[in-house]
């Protein structure tokens, strides 16, 4: 990562991690750095003037660690006046299964944010201005899916959007690492190999288009081998 900006925000928002321990900082840090789906984020605006924000498996807390950071960043005056205004929350939520994640995310951000362990299939939602959902939907079933998008759907207040980013089925060899390296990663910090129901980028677009969102897909594999999309939906 190159850019002066992006590199102040990836040190601000993952030194906060010293306080969850070694591994939460370094994940941060290496995950804020080397995910596109973050700096997109802030380049594209898609979080701007959304006061609500609702985080759907979490993990660790990165996005609202990154959102905090980035918001500071503009309050200090050292902001692109090339680029959107940085996303200024005013309350930020996220859920995740994992307690450990959820205690990591409670260790780095405190007060700042709110996290709640618990399934994303049955979280309450509450009425949000945007939700996010990072590469998360494949572990679940396909009603699961098409469930949790109809909820999110239904909390979303009026010209509210939801990010969706997703591995594309259809995506060859790209698609096959992400579904191997999930695994591993799976394996690893769960003990567990989960079941993946993946879909082709198209296919989770039709499932948004359905429920009423208009939609805008997006590479988001930039300096990976993965193949992701990042789907944006908007309310009218």
């Amino acid at each position: 990562m190159t850019d002066p900006t992006m590199r102040a925000i990836v040190d601000a928002a993952s030194i906060r991690y010293r306080a969850a321990g070694r591994f939460a900082w370094y994940f941060a840090r290496g995950k804020l750095a080397g995910d596109p789906a973050f700096a997109a984020i802030l380049r594209r605006g898609l979080l701007s003037e959304r006061a609500r924000i609702l985080d759907l498996g979490c993990g660790q807390g990165l996005l609202a660690s990154w959102l905090l950071a980035a918001q500071a960043r503009q309050f200090e005056g050292a902001w692109p006046s090339d680029w959107p205004p940085a996303p200024a929350p005013l309350q930020l939520l996220g859920v995740d299964a994992d307690r450990r994640e959820v205690a990591r995310a409670r260790a780095a951000l405190g007060d700042r944010a709110r996290f709640v362990q618990g399934d994303i299939r049955h979280a309450d939602y509450g009425s949000v201005d945007a939700i996010v959902l990072l590469d998360v939907l494949h572990y679940t079933d396909p009603a699961s899916q098409e469930a949790v998008l109809s909820r999110a759907r239904a909390a979303l207040a009026p010209r509210g959007i939801l990010l969706l980013r997703v591995g594309d089925a259809d995506g060859g060899a790209g698609f096959a690492l992400s579904k191997l390296v999930d695994r591993f990663v799976a394996l690893v910090r769960r003990h567990e190999l989960p079941h993946l129901t993946c879909r082709p980028a198209h296919e989770w677009r039709a499932l948004l288009e359905k429920l009423g969102f208009l939609t805008e897909a997006v590479p988001m594999s930039e300096g990976t081998p993965f193949a992701n999309v990042l789907l944006i939906g908007r309310l009218a």
